[in-house]
């Protein structure tokens, strides 16, 4: 990476992280009730079973009330647990079970499935910092989803979970990031591929 890409990619991860500790409990409450409306209506649509999916973080768009939904509706919901190697082992999640995991990011308690487990899912919703009109995603900067989805062959659609106003221009893309088929936000649907 360049000493310039990485600088950029800092600063505009900084301030998104910004950004989204000043949100007031009333926008939070209120983008949780929306983004969990859309994320049903995208299952819905799609005849969604089965969904690779995460465990939203405190600063992050909220996805657990929609894990609690499509739990209650039987879809298979896959959640990832960190690994040395910088991939993503699988559970299968019940909303319930969980544990502060490396970085302090909530994880999942079950029964540890392979990388290869989000294979056979219907959708892959991850987590982004912010999402470019090109699809090209901007993640933390650990890297396990871009190392996870890099190494599929057949993947399945990938949705990046992000608040309207991280949908952007562009972002800054290194060499391997991943890009993803489409963002679901509180407010929209956008995919880019299909």
């Amino acid at each position: 990476m360049t000493d310039d890409l990485g600088n950029e990619k800092r600063a505009l991860r900084a301030d998104l992280r910004q950004r989204r500790r000043s949100r007031t409990s009333t926008v939070r409450d209120a983008d949780s009730l929306a983004l969990t409306a859309t994320l049903q209506r995208f299952v819905e649509e799609r005849q969604i079973t089965s969904v690779a999916l995460y465990l939203s973080a405190p600063d992050e768009p909220d996805v657990r009330p929609f894990l609690d939904w499509a739990f209650e509706r039987g879809i298979r919901v896959l959640l990832p647990i960190t690994r040395e190697d910088g991939l993503l082992d699988w559970a299968v999640g019940d909303g319930s079970s969980e544990r502060e995991g490396p970085f302090g990011m909530p994880e999942v308690v079950g029964e540890v499935l392979s990388p290869l487990a989000i294979n056979d899912v219907d959708v892959i919703i991850t987590p982004a910092a912010a999402v470019g009109h090109d699809g090209v995603r901007m993640g933390w900067g650990r890297g396990y989803y871009d190392k996870t989805l890099g190494s599929m062959a057949n993947r399945p659609p990938v949705y990046a979970v992000v608040f309207d106003t991280e949908y952007l221009d562009e972002v800054p893309r290194e060499p391997h990031d991943e890009p993803v088929d489409g963002i679901i936000t509180p407010s929209r649907i956008i995919t880019f591929r299909s």
